[in-house]
């Protein structure tokens, strides 16, 4: 008998979801909440090795779905007077072929879906859900969809977590909001060009990172501080207010700023600490929908990708409610590990006058101690399913 699963989100956790599902004897069907000619707004994000190397799974060639992206395996932390703290591995062991991929959100996105349309998955667009009856969901369109389960891959602000749990916590904000961008022409400052390097750097008044592409052009993004939330369009001095903010530190910011055509953003950065309910006995959460991380972890993405690789696996036999419990029981513990680690990563982020002094002094030693017995970041990046 067939089995049919209504897929909700046609972004990374959605569209990987539905290429499981297919391979594990469902029929899956994407329902995006956009148009299908809609400007996917985002910069641009890290697939980290574990998963990549968690794409093979499905018969994807990490290569093929990361090709509009480039290699970022190296990461330089430094400060705003333009000192280097430290030089440090941005992955694992990479042993298997996989390298940390840098990606344009839309490209990574358009791969994914082409891939599920590839393997024979439906992706319908302009579907957002409004309501579920049991495994039938409604769209505000009209439509309707039948599935023996519903995945829930719909994001941050999931209506379908709403609708599992009317007393779902709500995203946290974390204090940072988030603007980035590509270059495009010249840019006046001395810039290091090494291939692969993606430089993060505490300013003295906001957290800036850039890498260089392989084009010559730079992908960047900042950080700036913000008690509360950002509601309504981008300020109209936006690109000038955020090179304003390193006018006092000896990095190359504002000159990449300056040299950006289209400035994206402001974004407020949230995360999801923990999401009490994560399924019943026919719908299920993956991705950001169950567990956001912050952006700080660079692991968004990767947990995304092991979600719905472990969920296709738990559901290809079995009672459908033992394979949900089980999913969820393979995954909670880990991500939200992920998303405590990314809440410490961003909080370095906004120290104070006296935090960053204490933060700078103390990173380049604490940092030996340590990598010294290996990369403490392994648990995340050389994990293998």
């Amino acid at each position: 008998m067939t089995k049919t699963a209504v897929v909700i989100g046609g972004g990374i956790a959605g569209a990987v979801a539905a290429i499981a599902l297919h391979r594990a004897g469902w029929e899956p069907e994407i329902h995006e909440a956009r148009a299908e000619d809609a400007d996917e707004r985002g910069a641009f994000l890290t697939v980290a090795e574990n998963g990549l190397a968690a794409l093979r799974l499905l018969g994807l060639d990490p290569a093929e779905v990361t090709a509009a992206g480039y290699p970022t395996p190296r990461l330089a932390l430094g400060n705003g007077a333009g000192r280097r703290l430290a030089d440090l591995p941005l992955g694992g062991s990479g042993t298997d072929g996989v390298t940390t991929t840098t990606i344009r959100r839309v490209d990574l996105y358009a791969a994914l879906r082409a891939a599920a349309v590839k393997a024979g998955v439906p992706v319908h667009y302009g579907r957002r859900l409004v309501a579920l009856e049991g495994g039938m969901a409604r769209f505000a369109d009209g439509a309707t969809a039948q599935g023996d389960l519903v995945v829930g891959a719909d994001g941050l602000h999931s209506r379908t977590r709403k609708i599992l749990d009317p007393g779902a916590p709500a995203p946290r904000y974390l204090g940072l909001l988030n603007a980035g961008g590509f270059t495009a022409g010249p840019i006046d400052a001395d810039l290091d060009r090494t291939p692969g390097v993606v430089h993060m750097t505490f300013g003295r008044r906001c957290f800036f990172g850039w890498s260089m592409a392989p084009d010559g052009s730079v992908w960047w993004f900042a950080n700036p501080p913000a008690k509360h939330p950002h509601t309504g369009p981008p300020p109209a001095d936006w690109p000038s207010h955020l090179a304003g903010l390193f006018a006092e530190d000896a990095i190359p910011a504002a000159a990449i700023i300056r040299a950006t055509p289209e400035v994206l953003g402001p974004w407020n950065t949230y995360d999801m600490p923990r999401v009490p309910v994560w399924h019943d006995d026919r719908t299920v959460l993956l991705g950001d929908a169950a567990h956001a991380a912050s952006p700080s972890s660079g692991q968004g993405a990767s947990m995304a990708i092991e979600d719905a690789v472990t969920l296709g696996r738990c559901v290809s036999s079995g009672p459908l409610p033992d394979a949900l419990a089980a999913y969820e029981d393979r995954r909670r513990r880990r991500v939200q590990k992920v998303v405590a680690a990314g809440k410490r990563n961003g909080s370095a982020k906004a120290a104070g006058p006296i935090g960053a002094a204490i933060r700078d002094a103390m990173m380049p030693a604490m940092m030996r101690m340590l990598y010294r017995k290996g990369n403490p970041q392994a648990w995340i990046v050389d994990h293998r399913m």
